[in-house]
């Protein structure tokens, strides 16, 4: 539920009546129920599809039983009754898997040459046409109409990966394709309202600065070797997601409320590195790269170069990123409980927990006059919060 209430207390205090009470706690088991079992039945169809291709293992009966499999379940969805539906969703997608994941694999297994030239257009087409219906409604049921998306997503994306590695794809054209996934990741999560795509959107959205990650079997998902610069990223996106979610209606504002935690956390990764080995800013993008092998021919040449780009490269210490993070962690605790932003609050309690262990350790274990600094530093910055708070609540109690 997108709020969370203690009934019980609200009807002894008389805010609520025991009915209202009865109703939003069947409202809320309701919500429980319906979304335990569509995880059951999409870990269900997941299951059934792959065991279904690589039991029959020859794409010509995988894709009769597919077919068929399809035809039944959209027969079972128009003339079946209500109890039968769950039945005809499952038919219809454990066959358009069938066919749709058949293929793909068929594809890349025997095919890779035109693999990627046949995949990223017709699932971009798919994508298309399925987005199209959904937006509009009818066809099919929202449920079977959403998985069918994600289908044509993945197919899609595949193909363009698979192009990608072909041709040996970097940067910068790699970075845009990031962005694109991105973008199609937080686009249709929105449109079928599943909260879990919207977060995958920032793994590809992260990696947008990554300049070595041209490669299709793994990601570090959060990984950049320019924190600074994915710092002010995920910052740009948290203050755009913040602004949007004011003026959106709660279907939509809940989506952006998740790239907000998502990408908080991503910055406080990035700062972490940073705290730990510094940033010389943009030396694997406009400065000499990561890799000596790819741009110089020897290490020599590229130790010559990465040197003189840093004795004239904007350079953030280790230690002073380690100050600047706990500043700003500081700041966001203060705005997020003004804001009543409670998961910003708790993200940075708690990271702010994770930068003193790490600190303690790896910077400034021998530094005592550190901890005093900042400790006494501690009082003023809690006396004004408490000073502030009093202000804001005298304010807000005036006529």
């Amino acid at each position: 539920m997108h709020a969370i209430a203690d009934t019980t207390r609200l009807t002894a205090e008389g805010v609520i009546t025991a009915d209202q009470a009865r109703i939003i706690e069947s409202r809320a088991r309701e919500a429980m129920i319906t979304l335990g079992v569509n995880v059951i039945l999409c870990l269900g169809i997941l299951a059934a599809t792959g065991g279904f291709i690589f039991w029959l293992a020859d794409p010509l009966p995988v894709a009769i039983a597919g077919l068929l499999m399809t035809l039944t379940g959209l027969a079972i969805l128009a003339r079946g009754g209500e109890m039968f539906h769950m039945f005809g969703n499952a038919a219809t997608l454990i066959g358009a898997g069938m066919l749709i994941g058949g293929a793909t694999l068929e594809l890349m297994d025997n095919y890779e040459e035109i693999a990627g030239w046949v995949l990223w257009p017709v699932g971009g087409l798919l994508l298309a046409v399925l987005s199209l219906r959904y937006w509009r409604g009818g066809l099919s049921s929202h449920f079977v109409l959403g998985a069918l998306i994600l289908m044509a997503l993945a197919v899609h994306i595949i193909g363009i990966e698979a192009l990608s590695r072909q041709h040996d794809i970097g940067s910068p054209l790699r970075n845009f394709e990031m962005l694109y996934y991105a973008a199609l990741l937080a686009g249709i999560g929105a449109l079928i309202d599943v909260r879990l795509v919207t977060a995958f959107a920032l793994a590809p959205f992260a990696q947008a600065l990554e300049t070595g990650s041209a490669y299709f079997h793994a990601a570090y998902v959060f990984y950049s070797p320019e924190p600074t610069l994915s710092i002010l990223q995920m910052s740009a996106l948290i203050a755009l997601c913040l602004w949007l979610a004011r003026s959106q209606p709660e279907r939509i504002a809940r989506h952006l409320r998740i790239l907000v935690m998502l990408a908080f956390v991503v910055a406080n990764l990035c700062a972490l590195v940073g705290s730990l080995w510094g940033d010389f800013v943009g030396e694997t993008i406009w400065g000499p790269g990561r890799y000596y092998g790819s741009v110089h021919q020897d290490w020599d040449s590229f130790n010559a170069a990465r040197t003189a780009f840093r004795d004239t490269a904007l350079e953030l210490s280790a230690n002073l990123y380690s100050i600047l993070w706990a500043l700003a962690l500081a700041g966001m605790v203060v705005w997020a409980a003004m804001r009543n932003e409670r998961g910003l609050f708790n993200a940075s309690l708690t990271f702010g927990g994770i930068h003193a262990y790490t600190q303690l350790f790896e910077s400034f274990a021998d530094e005592p006059l550190a901890y005093v600094i900042g400790g006494l530093a501690a009082v003023p910055l809690a006396w004004g919060i408490w000073r502030l708070n009093l202000w804001i609540t005298a304010r807000q109690a005036a006529p």
